[in-house]
């Protein structure tokens, strides 16, 4: 069966890739390629995923249709992994109009595509725990409300879960939003926390720590998420008639909030150096805590995050030592 997956070299599309294919599906794979960041990280993850006979990949922008509808013409696909999506809180504060353009466009073209094919098995997005903004409840749970997001790029992600919902209601189309929660590990985003203290620590500068350190993140290595996503790949959600379509949106998270300053002396242990800490107020956009609720993975699917940040941390340095003498 063949996988449409967008985003493919970003760091979660590498990464679930990299496991369809050694779990015997064809992987069609579009992206892109944005210099938001270093591109060369990018084609470094695709380099990763050529050795596999059953990859293809092509760099089309998923905002442009007809490009997209060229890409895709006479193509058969059976899942749609939808990962490609202008990410970032605080960059959409400098670059809003590139979240409209991936993010609720391309989003929208993507559904399009859903709709139109008569193979389509079960879409799967990636939406945030970001959507869960100013609300105070934790651990947060898909039943909680999620109308007040405190960022736009928030914003369209909630914006994503409710086209996906009106697409399910009108046609059918099976659905699953995954709201990742703080994703981490190796061949990860360099506009990531773990990612700008290691760099940041290597090289003896000092590290910004915001809301001066009074923050927690449910850290999630990637290994756990990519279980999560392929385990669900063949779970679509049943359609039960007009009054509840073929929708859902789960949370894929470790279920364990750490503090900020947990990770600062995890890198510091791992590292071997003591971190020049900078102590700052809240960034626009950020939000105190996150901690995901996982209770309806588990019914699904039997999902249990494996990695603890004690333990993911360390395999993200061994990775970025390699990674950067490499370059």
């Amino acid at each position: 069966m063949t996988i449409l997956l967008t985003g493919v070299a970003g760091f979660v599309g590498m990464h679930v890739a990299k496991r369809l294919l050694a779990n015997g599906f064809k992987v069609f794979g579009i992206d892109n390629i944005t210099s938001y960041y270093d591109v060369a990280l990018k084609k470094g993850r695709l380099q990763e995923l050529e050795p596999y006979a059953d990859f293809e990949f092509q760099k089309v922008d998923i905002a442009d249709e007809e490009s997209l509808k060229t890409a895709l013409s006479g193509r058969e696909i059976h899942y749609v992994v939808h990962l490609a999506a202008q990410a970032g809180v605080r960059y959409s504060l400098e670059n809003p109009h590139s979240y409209a353009h991936s993010n609720l466009t391309g989003f929208l073209n993507i559904l399009e595509f859903c709709r139109h094919n008569s193979n389509l098995q079960h879409f799967i997005y990636a939406s945030s725990s970001s959507v869960y903004g100013g609300n105070k409840e934790l651990p947060y749970s898909t039943d909680q409300s999620v109308d007040r997001p405190v960022s736009l790029y928030a914003a369209t992600k909630k914006s994503n879960e409710l086209m996906a919902h009106s697409y399910s209601h009108l046609y059918r189309i099976p659905s699953t939003g995954l709201r990742f929660f703080t994703v981490y590990g190796p061949w990860g985003r360099p506009d990531m926390a773990y990612w700008l203290f290691t760099e940041a620590m290597l090289a003896g500068k000092t590290i910004k720590i915001f809301n001066n350190g009074d923050m927690k993140r449910d850290f999630t290595y990637i290994d756990d998420v990519v279980d999560g996503v392929v385990k669900l790949l063949p779970v679509a959600p049943q359609d039960k008639g007009m009054e509840q379509p073929p929708y859902r949106v789960v949370n894929i998270g470790n279920n364990k909030p750490e503090a900020l300053m947990e990770l600062v002396s995890t890198l510091e242990k791992t590292l071997d150096v003591k971190a020049n800490l900078e102590f700052l107020p809240m960034q626009k956009g950020d939000v105190k805590e996150t901690f995901a609720n996982i209770d309806p993975m588990r019914e699904l699917v039997g999902y249990e995050p494996q990695t603890s940040l004690a333990q993911g941390i360390p395999l993200f340095v061994d990775w970025y030592r390699e990674f950067i003498e490499r370059e």
